[in-house]
């Protein structure tokens, strides 16, 4: 009954949908939205579409996360719609919100929540943390890489697993060394501490460091540049930041969730559900510019190549932290 109900749900939402008025909005996640990371990576897929449909985008940036809930519900009462909520903290502020406001739809990018006016995005992050795993591997002399994590969350743990099982697949004896920035949301936007744990792990041996960590990052890829280290950038191409130490980026395309969500909703086909994006549906990847390619040998990018094609192929299965809350051996 409750299948029929939703399907019930779905068709009458479907019917309201096609004929509201086209009033884009995001709430973006702590860190501010020009993060050179997670949140800008919407920004850019939120400036596409202005330029491309010359619909405006309504925005707002919160300072803490009791904002999330009053955002959304903002932007509801004005009547924006589709309205874009950037990470998995508004999970719970866009299931009460789209619940109140059954003829907004909703995209929620990085959580999951049930409703027939919310499209929820996730992504395949191992996947793409697998191939700089790999690489960093590839490029590192000493035997030694590191990872610097954002909020100690189990979707950052699921970065820090891919990347550890890319390396150990390029180099069974690698050492990865890790560290979380923090408990709280503060620790996506601390490039201080970033920097501090990068230089901690550049003297412990290791000479690539990913991090996935918001703009935390920013101090990382400092830290990188100041001791002629590497570093890999994260959800935004980051390439640009420090040419000739930053080896690649794991680019997250959040820019092309908020794209196609607004740009199905102006084309009338925009649909609630789930949505997983992997490698192969080009969600994750692997950044190589003008800005790193003296860093990626003709060699390692054909390694590279070949590990992404039999990932998507089905060859080399990625373990997904977040299937068991474990990364084993």
């Amino acid at each position: 009954m409750r299948s029929i109900g939703l399907a019930i749900g779905l068709i009458a939402f479907a019917a309201t949908a096609q004929g509201q008025e086209l009033k884009p909005a995001v709430v973006f996640d702590m860190g501010g939205k020009f993060d050179k990371s997670f949140n800008e990576g919407v920004v850019n897929g939120v400036t596409r579409f202005t330029r491309d449909s010359g619909v405006a985008v309504a925005d707002f940036e919160v300072t803490n996360e009791t904002q999330f809930e009053q955002a959304h519900r903002r932007f509801a009462q004005r009547g924006q719609n589709p309205i874009i909520g950037v990470g998995f903290s508004q999970g719970n502020a866009v299931k009460k919100v789209a619940g109140e406001f059954p003829n907004i739809r909703f995209t929620l990018i990085d959580s999951v929540v049930e409703l027939p006016n919310v499209q929820s995005v996730l992504f395949k992050e191992h996947e793409g943390s697998f191939l700089v795993g790999a690489l960093a591997a590839l490029a590192s002399k000493t035997g030694k890489v590191g990872f610097v994590g954002g909020m100690d969350i189990p979707l950052i743990r699921r970065f820090q697993c891919g990347y550890e099982k890319g390396a150990k697949f390029v180099n069974p004896n690698v050492e990865v060394l890790a560290n979380m920035t923090g408990t709280t949301p503060a620790a996506w936007n601390d490039p201080g501490r970033g920097g501090e744990l990068a230089k901690g792990q550049f003297d412990r041996g290791a000479d690539v460091i990913y991090a996935a960590a918001g703009g935390t990052g920013v101090g990382v890829y400092q830290a990188a540049k100041d001791r002629g280290r590497l570093a890999i950038g994260v959800d935004s191409n980051q390439n640009h930041l420090h040419p000739g130490t930053m080896l690649t980026s794991m680019v997250k395309r959040v820019d092309l969730a908020a794209y196609e969500s607004f740009k199905a909703a102006k084309d009338g086909n925009w649909k609630s559900g789930i949505r997983v994006l992997g490698l192969k549906e080009g969600g994750v990847d692997w950044a190589l510019d003008q800005h790193n390619e003296k860093l990626v040998t003709a060699a390692m990018k054909t390694r590279i190549d070949q590990t992404k094609a039999d990932i998507v192929g089905g060859k080399i299965a990625v373990h997904d932290y977040m299937s068991n809350n474990a990364c084993p051996n």
